[in-house]
């Protein structure tokens, strides 16, 4: 874990993540409701770190200090290559996704996408997601 981050709270790691654009759709940190990901809640006397999908949480850890969870957490938050990335938009043309990469090349923002298969082989979908806080200059090229 980065030493430059002293975060002792689970308040202090929700203000970091938000802070450093981290979007919080994948962590439910601090109470936030998600659909999908991973989460720190203290539970009774202890602090716990678990994973939900589709209301089902299950418990991967836990600990006795909200300081040792809360660095657990961050550790596992920031080695987490797709935990920064703020998505943008799926693109069935390849005109339009490439007109939108292209702008994001033009104003020097981060991003990261791919190509799946959405609905099947014959329909394929780019992604594009923007890392960390390039979102703030990216707000107007957010699909919605």
């Amino acid at each position: 874990m980065n030493k430059e981050i002293n975060i002792l709270t689970i308040v202090e790691l929700e203000k970091w993540l938000k802070d450093n654009c981290y979007p919080m759709n994948s962590y439910c940190i601090n109470g936030n409701i998600i659909h999908e990901g991973f989460g720190l809640e203290k539970n009774g006397g202890l602090f716990q770190w678990f994973y939900t999908e589709r209301g089902d949480k299950r418990i991967l850890e836990y600990f006795s200090t909200e300081k040792e969870a809360v660095q657990y957490a961050l550790n596992k938050i920031i080695l987490d290559e797709h935990a920064n990335r703020n998505f943008i938009g799926m693109y069935k043309s390849k005109e339009e996704a490439e007109r939108v990469l292209k702008e994001l090349r033009n104003r020097k923002i981060e991003y990261w996408s791919d190509i799946i298969p959405y609905g099947g082989i014959d329909d394929m979908r780019t992604r594009i997601f923007v890392i960390g806080c390039g979102i703030k200059k990216a707000q107007d090229l957010i699909n919605k």
